[in-house]
């Protein structure tokens, strides 16, 4: 029989429950798991006995391993590659930055290293992007919640993890209710996450986008907008056709108004693509009415077949200078973090990278920073 992680929230409820065993046992085990993850049930000290028969038949402490992990030359960032209990493997990333680079009101910024996880909510992903590399696997499964939630675990013995963006492989808002759960998990006991720590992205899946606020209020949306227009949407992300960019807007405003947060739009830079004066102008004007964050994302190649280019350096300035000085919208330039390991942004796919040198370190900005 196929044992359950112990981390699947809603199934160690359902059968401890049922076993009339408290449920809030589950923090206890988790908490002891994370500490000591090569831990057998039995060393688990002051649970009920029968809890400890349950364990046994129905549960592991972890159901995925860590297979290999890599390490970018800079030391920023840290791929894991993860084997699932079905063989299947995900990928998540744990980015490193230094909120002690750069000035803050003309004097040195104080702080540290903090840590923000790259989460994966699928096998693979069903949206087709064709500048993605995850897209190219086609969707494999879903996983489950525990399986969402063992990527921090895993990831939590390499770093100290601050911030979480379900920004890995997968649309996460196709994986509805496990990522819900997942997020409910780390914003309790024993993880006790901020949810404005927590950012899930999409492509744009309205009905989702409707009842995320209710089900996780204060957790941040991203929406990867990628075109000011329904047409090149169309072209370059096939699932667009499903969401039309006026329902789409219209979602947004509602998730807005009800949840008074800033929405991180994302915009991938393709050369003659998108990335031309005109789109800026037609970007700005689309979201001017918006309290948003835009991060414009250089693009990075998935292989010598791509059909994309990178936008020019020049060109990017340009496009954020439109959006800032005409618009006025806060509007950022994504620095890229592991590429020499294949762990940059549209680059997770299950493959072995190729390490390679990166030069030095550049002032980086995490997640925590685009919400101020």
């Amino acid at each position: 029989m196929k044992l359950k992680s112990v981390f699947d929230a809603s199934e160690i409820k359902s059968e401890f429950e049922s076993a009339g065993i408290n449920p809030k046992f589950a923090i206890q085990i988790w908490k002891y798991v994370i500490q000591n993850p090569d831990c057998v049930w039995d060393e688990i000290p002051s649970l009920p006995s029968a809890a400890y028969s349950l364990l046994h038949s129905k549960f592991k402490t972890l159901t995925s391993s860590l297979h290999s992990l890599f390490h970018s030359s800079d030391g920023t960032t840290s791929k894991l590659l993860i084997k699932l209990q079905n063989g299947a493997f995900v990928e998540a990333v744990v980015m490193r930055y230094d909120t002690r680079l750069g000035m803050l009101g003309g004097k040195p910024r104080p702080g540290g290293i903090r840590s923000t996880l790259c989460i994966s909510s699928q096998v693979g992903c069903k949206m087709g992007c064709t500048f993605c590399a995850t897209g190219t696997m086609g969707f494999k499964s879903n996983l489950t919640s525990g399986e969402i939630v063992e990527q921090l675990v895993h990831a939590s013995r390499i770093a100290d993890i601050r911030n979480i963006v379900f920004m890995g492989m997968g649309e996460p808002l196709n994986n509805y209710n496990a990522v819900v759960e997942a997020v409910r998990v780390m914003l309790n006991q024993p993880f006790q996450l901020s949810p404005k720590r927590i950012t899930i992205s999409t492509v744009g899946i309205v009905h989702a986008i409707n009842k995320l606020h209710n089900d996780l209020p204060g957790v941040s949306l991203a929406v990867s907008l990628h075109a000011p227009v329904q047409e090149i949407r169309c072209q370059i992300m096939p699932a667009a056709r499903a969401f039309p960019l006026q329902k789409l807007m219209d979602a947004l405003q509602t998730f807005q108004k009800n949840s008074q947060q800033k929405i991180f739009i994302e915009y991938i830079m393709l050369d003659g693509v998108n990335d031309q004066e005109q789109h800026a102008h037609l970007l700005g004007e689309l979201l001017k009415t918006f309290q948003v964050v835009i991060n414009l994302i250089p693009f990075n190649p998935i292989g010598s077949t791509s059909q994309f280019e990178t936008s020019s350096i020049q060109g990017v300035s340009r496009f954020q200078k439109i959006l800032r000085e005409t618009y006025k919208i806060r509007t950022t330039i994504r620095k890229e973090m592991g590429q020499d390991i294949s762990g940059a942004c549209g680059q997770l796919v299950v493959n072995q990278p190729d390490i390679k040198k990166t030069p030095g370190t550049v002032e980086l900005r995490d997640i925590e920073d685009l919400l101020l």
